[in-house]
């Protein structure tokens, strides 16, 4: 079994990493996306970033810090009975996360960053309804995201980047970052 997260900063390629991936025969789960159920559970439709942050926070704060994670393990689990053996996991935004996956065998994290301005490009591109629209509204969600004075509970992107067993930067073209995932699955069959 071979599990790849992703960890990285907002539009910085993780969803292209992730795209590629699954084209190689990689199953997908998403922590935002289990964020975005939990929503729905709650009775939000029309979310903001903040408000799935908050929810994320939520989460964690009642059921410990690895609480997204065990969720996609027991996701994981399910699909390895269907005989599947490659898994990507995207959106992890708390070292708490890493830990939980850590536990398995042949864990990898990838964090993805891009040059900020490129990211707010390729965000407004992208024209989710959760997303920020201006710029200073992309900046503060940039900051929350990246840890800056949240708390423990909270997103912790940039330590989750230091805990990154390999670094993609993605600042050239698509063929150039699939390349660098190329790279990066030589080194880890090997």
């Amino acid at each position: 079994m071979l599990i790849i997260g992703l960890t990285g900063t907002k539009a910085g390629g993780k969803g292209e990493i992730a795209n590629y991936l699954k084209e190689k025969g990689f199953v997908y789960f998403s922590l935002s996306n289990i964020v975005r159920e939990e929503a729905a559970r709650r009775g939000l439709k029309n979310y903001t970033i903040k408000d799935l942050q908050d929810i994320g926070n939520d989460l964690r704060q009642k059921h410990g810090l690895g609480v997204l994670a065990e969720m996609a393990i027991k996701k994981i689990e399910q699909e390895k009975k269907r005989k599947k053996e490659k898994f990507v996991i995207d959106g992890i935004r708390n070292p708490g996360e890493i830990i939980a996956f850590c536990k398995l065998k042949n864990f990898y994290l990838i964090a993805a960053d891009a040059p900020q301005e490129q990211r707010f490009k390729w965000l407004v591109a992208r024209s989710r309804e959760s997303d920020p629209k201006t710029w200073l509204e992309f900046l503060k969600m940039d900051a929350r995201d990246q840890g800056n004075e949240e708390q423990k509970v909270g997103q912790q992107v940039k330590a989750c980047m230091k805990m990154a067993d390999f670094h993609i930067e993605n600042d050239s073209t698509i063929g150039a970052l699939h390349k660098k995932v190329d790279i990066i699955l030589k080194t880890i069959e090997k």
